[in-house]
């Protein structure tokens, strides 16, 4: 890879300093990092001067553009430990995806882009820690669900403010919507569902500097949820027909849609579409403190029982029936057979636990709707003596913190894992201090609850896992200030929530 020297990176950047650049400032995306290793990270950015241009492109021309790259140690670059150039190309709608390599294990990081005359921001990122070392505590946090209709981004700005290790996003980072005029903010144009489309969206929320904050704070571990491709979908399969579209419309926007979702996360080379697919599901070990399993419950899912919705629905309880599909399910046990790390941290979209309303319905759409798969991977966990099985949920736009029961019909049965479920960044809007769980005569496994929209906030230790939910105010205005709604603790060896 050829290589820049400092002088001249520093000097090509001036004129986006003074203003003197040669063309528009084309980093108006920001810039971004993610997927971690001992030796390595991902750094993305693209290159957009006009980022709402209809035609998907930014406003960039046809021609692919040389972007040079520099990592340091410290935030005044005053030494690079790597530098490089990369290509943007116009078919990847000018974006950049570099694998930063030859790093040390267990560091901090600084970087920044340079094209067309002009310099990025910096961002702030991090390796992790030598494979079999437990490294330093990780503080770590997760979220999902930005619906930027719904409100202001103050909860990706307040989780810059922590300065974080890492950030989980549990997917739903665009919604596809069309815009709709009673909104706290208007989305561009019709609900998207053309390459062109799905560009447009990603540029209209990634201009948000509250959400730009957040991806410079620290290196970011994404998987997608369904808006990020369309509501509610499953594997091959639409929960309805709006907008209408023939079996090839559907997979002409399934393909759009994941390839916009690559070109816009920091995601290494491996997770590049093929086909109309990506492999998204993945292992991230945090040396021997804490290993991620990320899954993908949407691209392999049979569809939802009885036609979706709250059900009472026998269907979900048929044995052929997978959340994952049987490949993902395979590789999920075999990881979790491992026992590299004292934490097992599954990364997925969908609520876990049982959650059954008082007249017994359950959603269709989570894992009640496909029960024996969650069975076989509770006795999976079980049968491999995981020791700290904690799932980490998005998609609901409430918080909660469940015990997961080996027999969720017996209150008396074991604790054997956690369940840990993000709030939404807005949608739903500004919620309320609602803490009382709406549902817990029929479920006394569920532990917490609140209505507010935020994040949580993970300090991982060798004997402990604490969780603070972090809850915004309000999101209908910006800049709304953040507070601890409620405090737990997992206790290494013992499954389970205990309040602080």
């Amino acid at each position: 890879m050829n290589t820049c020297s400092r002088r001249t990176f520093v000097l090509g950047g001036l004129g986006a300093i003074t203003g003197r650049g040669a063309t528009p400032y084309p980093f108006s995306l920001g810039i971004a990092s993610g997927d971690p290793a001992p030796d390595s990270v991902v750094l993305w950015t693209r290159l957009a001067p006009s980022p709402l241009a209809a035609d998907g492109h930014g406003g960039m021309p046809a021609a692919d553009v040389a972007v040079e790259w520099q990592v340091s140690t410290t935030a005044s670059f005053g030494k690079l430990v790597a530098s490089g150039t990369a290509t943007a190309r116009h078919r990847d709608a000018h974006t950049v995806h570099v694998v930063a390599g030859g790093l040390a294990p267990d560091t901090e990081y600084h970087y920044r882009f340079r094209a067309q005359g002009h310099l990025s921001l910096a961002g702030r990122t991090r390796t992790t820690p030598p494979p079999h070392t437990a490294g330093r505590d990780l503080v770590m946090l997760f979220a999902s669900c930005a619906n930027f209709e719904a409100g202001y981004f103050t909860a990706y700005r307040r989780m810059a403010e922590e300065r974080p290790d890492l950030i989980l996003h549990l997917g739903d980072y665009i919604y596809e919507g069309a815009g709709k005029p009673d909104h706290t903010r208007k989305h561009l144009g019709p609900e998207i569902v053309t390459l062109a489309g799905y560009r447009r969206r990603y540029g209209q929320y990634k201009t948000d500097p509250d959400l730009q904050a957040a991806h410079a704070s620290a290196p970011w571990l994404v998987v997608p949820d369904d808006h990020d491709v369309e509501d509610d979908f499953a594997g091959r399969t639409r929960l309805d027909n709006i907008p209408a579209l023939s079996a090839t419309g559907w997979r002409a926007r399934w393909t759009a849609a994941y390839r916009a979702y690559y070109e816009h996360l920091p995601l290494r080379p491996s997770a590049a579409p093929t086909g109309n697919g990506m492999r998204l599901y993945r292992r991230l070990h945090w040396g021997r403190l804490a290993t991620f399993h990320l899954l993908d419950t949407r691209q392999f899912r049979a569809a939802q029982a009885c036609g979706g919705g709250w059900k009472t629905c026998a269907e979900a309880n048929r044995p052929d029936r997978s959340l994952l599909g049987a490949a993902q399910e395979r590789w999920l046990l075999d990881g979790l057979a491992q026992h590299h790390g004292t934490w097992d941290l599954i990364g997925q979209q969908v609520f876990f636990a049982r959650q059954l309303t008082a007249r017994g319905t359950a959603n269709m759409d989570a894992w009640d709707g496909y029960r024996t798969s969650r069975d076989r991977l509770q006795q999976g966990w079980q049968d491999r003596s995981v020791r700290n099985p904690v799932v980490l949920t998005g998609d609901i736009h409430t918080a909660w913190a469940n015990d997961l029961k080996s027999d969720y019909a017996n209150p008396a049965a074991p604790t054997i894992g956690t369940e840990l479920v993000c709030t939404s960044i807005t949608s739903r809007g500004d919620g309320s201090p609602a803490t009382t769980i709406p549902i817990k005569a029929a479920n006394p496994h569920l532990r917490f609850y609140s209505d507010r929209r935020g994040y949580v906030r993970t300090t991982i230790t060798p004997t402990q896992l604490r969780a603070d939910f972090r809850g915004i105010d309000a999101v209908s205005h910006p800049g709304a200030a953040v507070r601890t709604v409620g405090s737990f603790a997992i206790l290494d060896g013992r499954p389970g929530v205990h309040p602080l």
